[in-house]
């Protein structure tokens, strides 16, 4: 089931600001949410870190468990490091590129951006966020959604990633390739998530 409740309360959870909101309390109170927090200072056991491992990777991508858990079968069925292939595969969804490509500030508003029907993929309307966007396909807001007050805050602060060309004024992207792991702005051991996965 997906979290639907508050985002601070989940950032300090799992240690990672998922929202700017979450971002500025973790700096006034860093640690984990409660009043027992003394808790998290205690060993933790290496399912216990592999299970937090695998909760940082599906709330940055905003996906439930089994969704997280169907893209690690399909990795392991390609050739290849299965971490590396279902990294690619996360990062290729629509809003995971509509966020970096700095059209929304954070995956959740990227995943409404997209659900609402505001993104083109190749000049034609996507409105599917998990859709698989290849490399050197181009994304683009469509012009009427390009006077939306988030659009047009969220793309000021965007934090360029190599294998994306931005076009601020032209409010597009060109998903030039795949990316290499050290690129891609999470917060995860990747390889523990695997070692969950494959027990």
């Amino acid at each position: 089931m997906k979290y639907t409740g508050p985002k601070v309360k989940l950032s300090r959870r799992v240690g990672i600001p998922l929202t700017r909101k979450a971002s500025k309390w973790m700096d006034r109170k860093p640690g984990a949410a409660g009043m027992h927090r003394s808790r998290f200072s205690k060993k933790v056991s290496d399912y216990g870190r592999q299970l937090l491992e695998k909760q940082r990777l599906s709330f940055q991508y905003n996906l439930t468990n089994r969704k997280l858990h169907n893209y690690y079968v399909k990795a392991t069925a390609k050739h290849g490091n299965t971490g590396d292939n279902l990294m690619h595969m996360l990062e290729s969804r629509l809003d995971a590129l509509t966020l970096r490509a700095g059209f929304a500030s954070t995956i959740y508003a990227a995943r409404q951006l997209v659900s609402h029907g505001h993104l083109l993929v190749n000049g034609k309307r996507v409105n599917i966020p998990s859709f698989l966007v290849r490399p050197g396909s181009t994304i683009a807001i469509k012009s009427k959604s390009k006077t939306l007050d988030a659009v047009k805050n969220a793309i000021q602060d965007v934090q360029p990633v190599p294998y994306l060309t931005v076009d601020k004024d032209q409010f597009s992207a060109i998903y030039t390739r795949l990316p290499a792991r050290e690129e891609i702005p999470i917060v995860c051991e990747v390889p523990v998530v695997v070692e969950f996965y494959a027990k």
